[in-house]
């Protein structure tokens, strides 16, 4: 019985005629556990792809970033990230605590090489495990249900030019987001964040998006 494909990926494999190739792929590169090179190859990403389901189980694709690292693989069958600071709205987190189920996408560009991963995450807000990172909200443990490599082949490969200054770094202070010094949000953010926004001095968000569209760091 096979654990990745149901009746409608056979039809379509039957159709092209690749369900022997399927099956050989599935036989030789599905795994339920991350073996020692993948380990190394998870925490050498400094981002990842996180796929989640909504109350409606519509997916949504969010990307996490970080300096290589803040992805753990503390025993084969688990993933740790962080959840830092960011829009407010809580789409992954939120899903992962209402479904459960996310799909992970890691990619080096460079080589390039990618991995993809399944599994059933939780949320939690526990010292012990936010601790890991500085400025982590959140930490997201995810319990590995599979994994496999997949062909690089129409990876565009790109090499990194800088990492985000706005990664948190426990060597340096996090620069404040750009886009809550527009004048539109600041009466919308809470009472730490409203006091940061009004030191900085706020901008218009057509000065904001002017500062994305320039490739301003700030931003």
């Amino acid at each position: 019985m096979s654990r990745m494909y149901a009746e409608d990926h056979r039809k379509l494999q039957d159709l092209f005629g690749t369900r022997a190739m399927a099956d050989y792929l599935e036989a030789s590169d599905f795994r339920e556990t991350i073996d020692d090179a993948s380990k190394r190859f998870i925490e050498e990403r400094d981002m990842v792809f996180l796929a989640t389901l909504d109350h409606e189980h519509r997916p949504t694709v969010s990307y996490k970033g970080g300096d290589p690292g803040f992805l753990k693989v503390p025993d084969p069958g688990t993933v740790l990230l962080p959840s830092y600071d960011g829009n407010g709205m809580y789409l992954s987190m939120g899903n992962i605590g209402g479904q459960g189920q996310v799909g992970m996408l890691f990619i080096d560009f460079e080589v390039p090489r990618r991995l993809r991963l399944q599994g059933m995450a939780t949320v939690s807000d526990d010292p012990a495990l936010t601790g890991l990172w500085k400025e982590a909200q959140l930490a997201i443990r995810v319990s590995v249900t599979g994994l496999w490599v997949n062909c690089p082949r129409y990876v565009h490969r790109y090499r990194k030019v800088r990492a985000s200054r706005h990664v948190p770094r426990r060597d340096g202070d996090t620069p404040f987001a750009g886009w809550k010094r527009i004048d539109t949000v600041s009466p919308v953010l809470n009472e730490e964040e409203r006091a940061e926004a009004s030191r900085l001095g706020p901008i218009t968000e057509e000065e904001w998006v002017a500062m994305v569209d320039a490739g301003d760091e700030d931003a």
